[in-house]
């Protein structure tokens, strides 16, 4: 997501990443150009294999909960940071959403925000006598793209600056921003951007480029700055999510405003993709997936519904076990052709686990076109079923599940 309209979009207990961070690697399957170091710790909420112990837990809150309940876990919609609309919370809680999205743009500071933010968690969903707890994310990216500010936030400044400084400064400063997210309640970050835009594109790179979102133009600028700014958030319980795989650092257009965005640059064995490749490696938590369609890895349709570029590509060839989270599906202008409906059974058929919908209101008709296909294919019904145990272990190492 974006700037709001500056982008967002586009524009979990404490972790062990605290490991040099020239050591991250920059290798990938299938990715050129790399160069091998040593992989870093696994980090806590990391998207690798869950331990025994989340998995049980996960396992035993998705046994309690009824059928609507883990669907809901597939949504994340969402809500103004600012001025909260009560009819969409109303909607959210009637289909019992597991996530929450601020959006827009508030100024009012952490105390504020975690007024917001505890409201919300009250009305969570009870499974077994025990609330579960809700994934709170935003966009706090820095520059044009910092949904919270005032009191108790700093100034983000933009990716493009934070590129500038050392690995470890931005780190250090990543770790301070995701201490003020915690404050206010906030647990996810959607963020850092990993797109590579090449410098003879730059501002003409509509959804990245133009408001200074990347942290430079190479993969070798950018996988140790996106790595870092993900350590930090890690260091601080916070989780990260690197996006938009894979890529939007070579499109012209920006998927939130525009339709028919396509990049025709990008393959499976770009170098674009190395900083993907290194923060699943690393241990990222949270990947999205972007709404741009990839003319040489599959161009028949975009890649929020491809299953080559989720399946194939994210999941088999960079071995991700985290959770697959869609760019905006809601309001997306790039999404606009395909009914609501289609675009989240498109989205979890293809591979992916949380739909995101800035637009709470459409998810009414996105959770029924799920029921409806999950009672009429039964290898449907088996995808959503590991989708939602693997939000809830994501939950889990965030600290908002309650077992034992």
């Amino acid at each position: 997501m974006r700037p709001q309209q500056s982008p967002r979009r586009k524009p979990r207990t404490r972790a062990a990443w605290a490991v040099p961070l020239l050591a991250l690697s920059l290798t990938a399957a299938g990715v050129t150009g790399a160069r091998s170091a040593a992989a870093p710790a696994e980090p806590a909420g990391s998207g690798r294999m869950a331990t025994s112990t989340a998995a049980t837990c996960a396992d035993s809150v998705y046994g309690a909960m009824t059928g609507a309940q883990r669907i809901g876990q597939l949504f994340m919609g969402g809500i103004n940071a600012a001025t909260p609309d009560q009819k969409r919370i109303a909607v959210l809680r009637q289909y019992h959403v597991g996530s929450v999205f601020l959006a827009g743009r508030s100024t009012k500071g952490t105390q504020a925000t975690k007024t917001v933010v505890d409201g919300l968690q009250a009305k969570a969903d009870t499974v077994a006598g025990h609330r579960v707890g809700l994934l709170v994310s935003t966009d706090q990216e820095g520059g044009r793209v910092q949904v919270l500010s005032g009191p108790g936030f700093s100034t983000m400044p933009s990716a493009l600056v934070q590129g500038t400084w050392t690995p470890t400064k931005l780190r250090d400063n990543a770790a301070v921003w995701a201490q003020q997210l915690k404050a206010a309640g906030v647990n996810l970050n959607l963020a850092p951007v990993a797109d590579v835009v090449p410098a003879s594109l730059g501002r003409n790179n509509a959804p990245i480029g133009l408001y200074d979102r990347e942290f430079g133009h190479t993969a070798a600028t950018v996988t140790p700055h996106s790595n870092a700014f993900a350590a930090g958030f890690a260091q601080s319980g916070v989780l990260a999510t690197v996006k938009h795989f894979p890529g939007l650092g070579s499109v012209r257009g920006n998927t939130d405003t525009t339709a028919n965005v396509v990049d025709s640059v990008t393959t499976t064995k770009s170098s674009s993709l190395i900083p993907f490749a290194s923060a699943i490696k690393a241990g990222i938590p949270y990947v999205m997936v972007s709404s741009a369609v990839y003319a040489r890895i599959d161009g028949r349709q975009q890649a929020a519904f491809s299953s080559t570029v989720i399946d194939g590509l994210l999941r088999k060839t960079f071995n991700f076990q985290g959770v697959v989270v869609s760019d905006d599906i809601g309001n997306a202008v790039a999404v606009r052709n395909v009914p609501p409906g289609d675009r989240a059974v498109r989205f979890l058929a293809a591979g992916g686990d949380q739909v995101l919908t800035v637009e709470p209101n459409v998810i009414p008709a996105m959770v029924k076109a799920v029921q409806a296909r999950m009672a009429q294919n039964a290898a449907f019904g088996k995808q959503v079923n590991t989708s939602v145990h693997r939000v809830l272990t994501a939950k889990q190492k965030a600290g908002l599940l309650h077992c034992g």
